[in-house]
């Protein structure tokens, strides 16, 4: 850490070590404030989050009142990303996916559905305020689904067509949709599964099955297979990675570089039962996940620079609170139902909220804090990762470019 004073400013700035170490303080102390104050803890906020938020107003402070600045190297933030989603996958059986077929194609089309709904929105409300298109859509299925890559990127070629504060928009649109995502997710899957008095062994047979799947077999763990498991974990990071580039290069779009690792890690957690490779422990590599998805929120929150959110001003602003009161109701009021009005679609509908606004870790997130209270549904999260990680593109995509193209005069993607 290094500290030096430009023009009048403090600037603090942190390596990789540094910068991992304080989202791990941060992330403790985000656990210790949500024991102490229950409110947090009633209504799911996830620790990485409360955390997460008191270094933003920090930072905020600093920013305000011009005394002093962080510069961050968070060099590990995808790789602990891109860890969790593959120990997602090596956590999933076929007979797990079977499970979950019919309900992955619902929750599959329910989600497309939403993310068309959210494009509606942004243009009949920007219409009606005499918003300009682009920054409506930037405001709609682009960041809440998309999340910052996809609004960065689509607010690139808005600006090439003269549209100044494309990237501003995306930007701070995806900001405050990463934000509202982990604060609403929680509430609304706490919501229903209270309302509605479900417990996770309502469905016996799932849990059961799940669980058995998934047991240890009660032998202690040698150093070398702990040893075998985290390298496994890094294979399958690697792999997984160059094969997300490859299918990238052939559908020339950018292809997330968790769907590969996760899906790899899928197959070789198949072949490892079948064939017995290694001493594969559950338990360890579902560990080894919680703490890289709590490490990579907490470093996602820490780094964001809540002043951003000053860009949402009028139009804008007033169009992303509309996409968030929409999603809150269409996932109480809709898709519970949809999905079955059980303890697993108030679990999903928590990781709605979470993809849906924000993004695929923090539907994760949302569905941990909501599970860790009131049990686990391990249906929900190898559902949702999977539809949030890549198949909702395959209808969000499409249906937004069609969007841009009629809405935009001269968009040509």
């Amino acid at each position: 850490m290094t500290f030096e004073t430009v023009d009048n400013i403090l600037t603090i700035s942190t390596d990789t070590v540094m910068t991992t170490a304080m989202a791990g303080i941060l992330l403790l102390i985000g656990f210790w404030i949500k024991k102490k104050v229950k409110i947090l803890d009633k209504y799911c906020i996830p620790a990485p989050v409360v955390g997460g938020f008191l270094f933003m107003f920090i930072t905020w402070a600093g920013y305000s009142t011009n005394t002093f600045t962080f510069n961050f190297t968070n060099t590990f933030q995808d790789p602990f990303m891109l860890a969790f989603f593959t120990t997602v996958g090596l956590g999933a059986s076929f007979s797990l996916l079977k499970k979950g077929g019919v309900l992955l194609i619902i929750y599959w089309l329910t989600a497309g559905i939403i993310s068309i709904f959210q494009n509606i929105i942004g243009i009949a409300v920007g219409t009606a305020i005499g918003l300009p298109a682009p920054y409506a859509l930037l405001s709609s299925a682009i960041s809440m689904i998309g999340g910052h890559g996809a609004a960065l990127s689509y607010g690139s070629t808005f600006v090439k067509m003269g549209y100044d504060q494309g990237q501003l928009v995306g930007a701070a649109a995806a900001t405050f949709g990463l934000i509202t995502a982990v604060l609403v997710g929680g509430p609304v899957g706490r919501h229903l599964i209270v309302k509605n008095d479900l417990k996770p062994e309502e469905n016996n047979e799932n849990y059961d099955d799940i669980e058995s799947v998934n047991a240890s077999s009660g032998s202690k763990l040698s150093g070398l297979d702990v040893i075998k498991n985290v390298v496994v974990i890094l294979v399958c990071m690697a792999v997984g990675t160059v094969i997300s580039g490859k299918i990238g290069e052939l559908i020339d779009m950018s292809f997330p570089t968790y769907v590969g690792a996760m899906f790899v890690a899928v197959i070789v957690r198949n072949l490892n039962d079948r064939f017995h490779m290694y001493n594969f422990s559950f338990s360890l590599v579902d560990g080894i996940g919680d703490v890289m998805l709590n490490l990579y929120l907490g470093l996602a929150l820490m780094t964001l620079k809540l002043w951003e959110l000053a860009g949402l001003v009028g139009g804008v602003l007033l169009v992303v609170v509309c996409q968030v009161v929409f999603m809150i109701l269409v996932a109480n009021f809709v898709v519970f139902r949809v999905l079955g009005r059980n303890y697993d679609a108030a679990v999903m509908c928590a990781g709605l909220c979470g993809h849906g606004l924000g993004a695929t870790p923090s539907a994760i997130v949302n569905m941990t804090a909501v599970t860790e209270k009131y049990g686990m549904s391990r249906r929900a999260f190898m559902v949702v990762p999977i539809v949030g990680a890549f198949l909702v593109d395959i209808i969000y995509q499409p249906q937004t470019i069609a969007f841009i193209k009629f809405f935009v005069h001269g968009f040509t993607g």
